[in-house]
């Protein structure tokens, strides 16, 4: 398709008239491109030659397109890349890695040598790590292998770098601007190391603030005692009664400063418990005997289901029946007026299962990720509000012992608190035995 057909025919047939050869290019509707070569002949006439490159101009045209493809991604990459060749001169590199480097645009040109690239580059950063890429590029290793670490400028910038070997004995190098992130794990680390010191300020301020409190307590209770003897003196009904409130109150304050101390000792690591067999019948009952008064006081009865317990088990008798009573204490707290608490103990495959159910409003779901929290008391149906270290300390015993403990709870459901020991706590089962 010529848009002058008479002068493109004249040019054509001008062949036989000429001396040299000429050379046409002809692009064909059907997307074809032949080159024909008109060659006079001596005595006469014109050889034509006929060549069909319409497969290499299709190659080269998507070669040249994947090139600019290539270049237009490697110079918007935020990764910075560089390729050196095997003699150690740069191949390639994108804008992006002169920048993160602090190098003049001549000095990352292609044929520039690594050597001169680590001299620029080594001025950036105190730990330089460019005389192991230059080992790499340059070296005979028998085997090439992946590179990855990280260095940090003098500017402050942290760099992530890779070095993948390629054929030919090219290697790439990648780098990538991880400062943000480094800089938000930093602040973490010295987060959680601030936390863990403020946590364990924590533990030691109320470790000593408990032996501070515990001695004038008992000294309070021993002196609260003296005054209700008889040989004391006479009191009168209000005295009396003055007496008394400041019996239980100091009772109840000193109950919380050995459950603090208890958890203090645990968190220590130095809690020894003191393994005997337990009778799980006189323990029951030692522990009920603890909470009969608060049952009383608002007519809950206790009942107790150990038909399928066993006589006995391994375990630390007193920390078992300190259990129980946080368990039922927990429990009266919130079991309806006249209602019934529930406490049952049987044997199972590893050991002995305890549990005490009350019918109470029951935990909703956000509060039992938090339940064996400390100083988190809940008032939710509660008639108390106490320090919240119940069932903390209801926790750290059971799995003193190697136990674990559980909760069922749900909406008119009540709540079920399950403690499940083992025959014997790990670690000690040779001793005990």
């Amino acid at each position: 398709e010529q848009p002058e057909w008479r002068r493109w025919k004249e040019s054509l047939l001008g062949a036989y008239r000429a001396v040299e050869s000429q050379e046409h290019w002809w692009h064909l509707p059907d997307g074809k491109t032949i080159r024909v070569v008109a060659n006079p002949q001596p005595k006469g006439g014109v050889t034509w030659v006929f060549e069909n490159l319409t497969e290499k101009m299709d190659l080269e045209s998507r070669y040249q397109t994947a090139v600019r493809v290539q270049g237009e991604t490697l110079d918007n990459l935020a990764e910075g890349v560089a390729v050196f060749g095997p003699d150690g001169r740069l191949r390639l590199s994108n804008p992006a890695f002169a920048a993160l480097w602090g190098l003049d645009a001549d000095a990352a040109k292609p044929n520039v040598h690594v050597s001169t690239i680590r001299d620029l580059c080594d001025r950036g950063a105190a730990d330089s790590p460019w005389g192991g890429f230059v080992a790499a590029i340059t070296g005979f290793d028998d085997e090439r292998r992946d590179r990855h670490g990280q260095t940090e400028l003098n500017n402050g910038t942290v760099l992530r770098y890779a070095m993948i070997p390629l054929p030919n004995g090219q290697v790439m190098m990648t780098f990538v601007d991880v400062t943000d992130s480094v800089n938000v794990e930093r602040a973490l680390k010295d987060k959680n190391e601030a936390l863990e010191k403020s946590d364990q300020l924590k533990n030691e301020f109320v470790q000593h603030v408990s032996y501070e409190l515990r001695s004038p307590l008992t000294n309070i209770i021993g002196f609260t005692e003296l005054l209700s003897l008889p040989s004391t003196g006479p009191l009168n009904q209000k005295q009396r009664e003055y007496v008394e409130h400041v019996s239980s109150s100091s009772s109840v304050l000193l109950t919380i400063v050995n459950d603090i101390l208890d958890l203090a000792t645990v968190d220590a690591g130095i809690m020894e418990l003191d393994i005997s067999e337990v009778h799980v019948d006189r323990t029951i009952a030692a522990a009920a005997e603890l909470v009969s008064d608060r049952l009383e006081e608002h007519a809950i009865r206790l009942k107790i289901d150990a038909a399928t317990a066993p006589k006995t088990f391994h375990g630390d008798e007193i920390r078992i029946r300190q259990i129980l009573y946080n368990l039922l204490s927990n429990a009266a707290n919130y079991a309806p007026e006249a209602s019934t608490i529930t406490l049952a103990c049987r044997s199972f495959a590893e050991g002995v299962e305890f549990s005490v159910h009350d019918d109470g409003p029951g935990m909703p779901p956000d509060l039992l990720d938090s339940v064996f929290r400390r100083f988190e008391p809940r008032t939710n149906g509660g008639r108390r509000r106490g320090a919240g270290l119940g069932l903390s300390i209801v926790k750290s015993f059971v799995e003193l012992h190697g136990g674990n403990v559980r909760i069922e709870t749900g909406k008119d459901m009540g709540t079920t608190v399950i403690c499940a020991f083992p025959d014997a706590p790990s670690g000690i089962r040779a001793a005990a035995e």
